[in-house]
């Protein structure tokens, strides 16, 4: 079964979460491969996994996208 682009991107940010340039980076990357109906999920996600850590790193990538998707 091929993988979707949204659990390939989680994968991709948990695997980079240690540094927070990389992170950064690829969240970026992942923020403009993806739909806005999977836009919605990461965000749900990443505040979940990443969020204590990187929320503002979170938010700013988000808000660059789409302004109504960040809380």
């Amino acid at each position: 079964m091929a993988q979707s682009m949204l659990d390939y991107c989680k994968r991709i940010l948990s695997k980079v979460s240690f540094d927070p340039q990389l992170f950064t980076k690829e969240l970026k990357k992942s923020i403009h491969r993806l739909e806005i109906v999977d836009l919605e999920l990461l965000y749900g996600w990443c505040v979940v996994q990443f969020g204590s850590r990187y929320g503002d790193i979170i938010q700013t990538a988000f808000e660059a996208r789409n302004p109504k998707l960040a809380l």
